[in-house]
């Protein structure tokens, strides 16, 4: 009896020690993602596992203009990391001092096993994949108050009804983003606006007239203040429109990477029509693995 009792207490000391040693013990975190882009000086990426509910930090990395990770290993606890249940890709302010994550997921994943397929659609990154959104155009310039210079504004609007109604569909955004449209003028993107609602004006109208009032949607006469480089009025046939999804804070003035619709305006385009945008968004959206 006195042998099991002294056989059970070593059996129990050795488990003791063993967990001791997981909670000291470091192991490395891989990490394979494609399709970020370079943040530039502002912001960095960083890397989180979810363990009961607590995020820790698996650390920071950046991407160059190729698209390569500064680093793709990381040291995180053993005990943290096999205890897992997820991991979350944020963007942080360059000089972060916050020790907790952002409210700008980008990737998300549940761990299976030794591997958790990272995606923009899983619940704690962006919760979508917009493979489904789908969105139409119209050029005019309604602030003007006259039927000129029409192919110098781009509205998100469908008109083909006979009654104009939002030309965007698309997943409500969850907090850390907004939707941004664009105009891509002779290579230089101009934003139309940010919003989060295709049913309402955009956040701003920095281009447009004010001698008639804009719709209720989101878009942009392009009739003044033009940017450095560019002539107002313009004319936007042959020139890109684009939707994009932005961090907020928005770390630059040029689109983001995830870009789910777009569209060539054709060179005989006809004003006040509207016409379709394609899905980009398989295109555009990053995807990884982080490997424990």
């Amino acid at each position: 009896m006195k042998k099991s009792k002294i056989t059970l207490l070593a059996i129990l000391s050795i488990g003791l020690v063993f967990t001791s040693c997981k909670k000291n013990k470091s192991v490395d975190l891989a990490l394979n993602i494609n399709g970020l882009e370079n943040l530039g000086s502002t912001a960095k990426y960083e890397g989180w596992i979810i363990v009961d509910g607590d995020a820790i930090s698996t650390g920071v990395f950046e991407v160059n203009d190729a698209g390569e990770m500064s680093t793709t290993t990381f040291e995180v606890n053993q005990k943290d990391l096999e205890d897992a249940s997820t991991f979350v890709l944020t963007i942080e302010p360059a000089n972060d001092t916050d020790p907790k994550p952002s409210a700008i997921h980008i990737l998300g994943g549940e761990f299976s096993g030794e591997n958790a397929t990272l995606t923009i659609g899983h619940e704690a990154a962006i919760g979508n994949d917009f493979t489904t959104s789908n969105g139409a155009y119209l050029l005019a310039t309604p602030t003007d108050g006259a039927m000129n210079n029409e192919n110098s504004g781009v509205w998100f609007i469908d008109n083909r009804s006979g009654s104009a109604v939002a030309g965007l569909d698309l997943p409500t955004l969850p907090a850390g983003w907004n939707y941004e449209g664009w105009a891509v003028i002779n290579g230089t993107p101009v934003s139309t606006g940010t919003f989060l609602s295709a049913t309402g004006a955009d956040a701003s109208a920095p281009f447009s007239s004010t001698l008639a009032s804009a719709p209720a949607f989101p878009g942009e006469d392009f009739l003044i203040n033009a940017p450095s480089g560019l002539t107002f009025p313009t004319d936007l046939a042959g020139k890109t429109i684009v939707v994009s999804v932005e961090p907020s804070p928005d770390n630059s003035a040029n689109p983001f990477l995830l870009k789910p619709l777009v569209a060539t305006v054709s060179t005989t385009a006809v004003n006040n029509t509207a016409y379709d945008m394609s899905n980009n968004a398989a295109n555009t959206n990053p995807t990884g693995t982080a490997t424990r």
